[in-house]
């Protein structure tokens, strides 16, 4: 028989045996524990076509409609499965850990497969995902305007053995209006959380843990209470560089986009902008002239990030001078003040 298992105990035996979520493709899309392989028993439309029956007709009819749906495709389920894993073990799960992750794992165990079920199923997870971002983080934030390279020094110091967090990279998005240039399509938030607290747990939380400073929404997703709480307390070690430099730095990053992709960020931030300057810019990126346009536009990121700075806790940030966009220097700097 299956063996139900906690939430705790179903993610610790996942680091080594492979997670089968048996719920809709579309429940899947939506969020779904990270790593896990969507084996689903029904497909959307079967679902609320079930639905349906055990509203209107009772549980006996649903299930009824249910065997008669999933019965042909029982030999396909065991294949798929067979295919993904060797070891024997499965971990399955559905919504509330009902009968759906119940029956595909009495599916797997008569081939010969041992199954385990998580209590309260994908539910229970995403409580636990919730709940973590509370848990604390020896956080630091890596600060400075745009353009001053903060995401290849979070990645410098990863090179160096230090512990990071890519906001960004998780959430395919850059933070500002230019950010999902070049990006892959964002995730939901529901698996941006989930992707986050997965990432969060393998954190030492004896360790400090580097951040890039982010204003709480990054594109379509936000950044959790619990953490970006965390993020608001922690020490900001700002990198500042010359205007020059950061300009530079934006054109290689960013010149090799569209001018009308370069114009449609642009013009979203035009309110904040105001109409003059957004015209300046769009005539300079028209031109081909790109370090005007970025120039222009950095007027109200460095006022944005200004106001970031004045509501923070003064006495917890640090500003580091730097000629150039050094990102081996900076981050032997920004280690030896840090310890």
């Amino acid at each position: 028989m299956p063996t139900p298992i906690d939430i705790k105990e179903f993610l610790k035996l996942s680091e080594t045996n492979p997670i089968i979520d048996v719920r809709t493709p579309a429940e899947f899309m939506q969020g779904h524990i990270v790593n896990a392989k969507n084996l689903a028993l029904f497909t959307n439309e079967a679902r609320v076509i079930i639905g349906t029956i055990y509203k209107k007709e009772g549980k006996q009819q649903a299930v009824l409609k249910g065997l008669e749906l999933v019965g042909p495709k029982i030999h396909e389920y065991v294949r798929e499965a067979i295919g993904l894993n060797k070891s024997g073990i499965f971990l399955v799960h559905c919504w509330r850990g009902g009968m759906r992750s119940a029956s595909m794992a009495w599916f797997l165990e008569i081939y010969g497969f041992k199954c385990y079920t998580l209590k309260g199923g994908y539910k229970s997870y995403r409580t636990f995902v919730l709940e973590s971002f509370s848990n604390k983080k020896n956080i630091v934030i890596l600060g400075g305007k745009t353009g001053t390279g903060k995401t290849i020094v979070l990645q410098e110091l990863f090179k160096q053995d230090e512990q990071i967090i890519d906001l960004e990279k998780i959430a395919n998005h850059k933070g500002s209006s230019f950010g999902s240039l070049g990006e892959a399509e964002q995730l939901s938030q529901e698996q941006f959380e989930n992707t986050l607290s997965y990432s969060l747990s393998k954190i030492d939380s004896e360790r400090k843990c580097w951040i890039e400073n982010e204003s709480r929404r990054i594109g379509k997703n936000m950044i959790p209470i619990g953490l970006w709480e965390q993020m608001r307390s922690a020490c900001v070690f700002s990198i500042e560089l010359p205007m020059t430099e950061r300009i530079n730095y934006l054109v290689s990053e960013y010149g090799k986009f569209t001018t009308e992709e370069l114009i449609a960020s642009t013009v979203r931030i035009g309110k904040r902008l105001g109409g003059q300057h957004v015209k300046r810019a769009i005539e300079a990126l028209i031109a081909g002239d790109h370090k005007t346009a970025f120039e222009i536009c950095l007027v109200y990121y460095d006022k944005t990030y200004a106001y970031g700075e004045k509501i923070r806790d003064q006495e917890k940030i640090r500003h580091y001078d730097f000629e150039t966009l050094d990102a081996v220097e900076i981050t032997n700097v920004l280690k030896k003040h840090s310890n």
